[in-house]
């Protein structure tokens, strides 16, 4: 994994790992995950990382005081995405609520229901509760959004085919 972090723990640019998964019907399968920061004065590193984008998770934290810039955040991918000539509801697309190990602290958290409810009431897509620190959820949420992106992926290349 090629990581560049500034001083305050922040992603500066992106993380990025490559993955190969092997083949299926005489395709390799090849992923690049790149993860960007949701911070407004990243914008432009989001945009360029949406370039050629096959499938997005949109990664939420569950801290209440984060609520306002979650939905700002995901009305962002949203806009950058119709910029790139891709619809937000049709892209492979899932959900990770991150921070779910906060629960039970004295830190506030939105429940499982306010999330959806302000995040995912018109995508419909899957969401998956996650700590990031624990490793619970991270796995699912990328076995999904592979799954979703194959499949997408093998439909584009039929049509093509015809």
């Amino acid at each position: 994994m090629i990581s560049i972090d500034t001083k305050g723990d922040r992603t500066l640019f992106f993380d990025f790992l490559p993955l190969d998964l092997g083949t299926i019907r005489d395709f390799k399968i090849r992923v690049q995950l790149y993860t960007v920061p949701g911070q407004v004065h990243y914008e432009a590193t989001r945009k360029l990382v949406l370039r050629g984008v096959d499938g997005v998770v949109f990664v939420a934290d569950s801290m209440r005081v984060q609520r306002e810039k979650n939905v700002e955040s995901l009305q962002n991918l949203e806009e950058n995405l119709r910029e790139k000539g891709l619809d937000i509801k049709t892209i492979p697309l899932v959900l990770q609520y991150n921070k779910r190990d906060l629960e039970g602290t004295n830190i506030p958290i939105l429940s499982i229901e306010e999330m959806e409810r302000d995040l995912n009431s018109f995508l419909k897509v899957p969401a998956f509760p996650a700590s990031a620190l624990k490793g619970e959820g991270v796995f699912e949420t990328l076995r999904e959004i592979s799954k979703r992106v194959v499949k997408d992926v093998a439909r584009k290349v039929l049509i093509k085919m015809r």
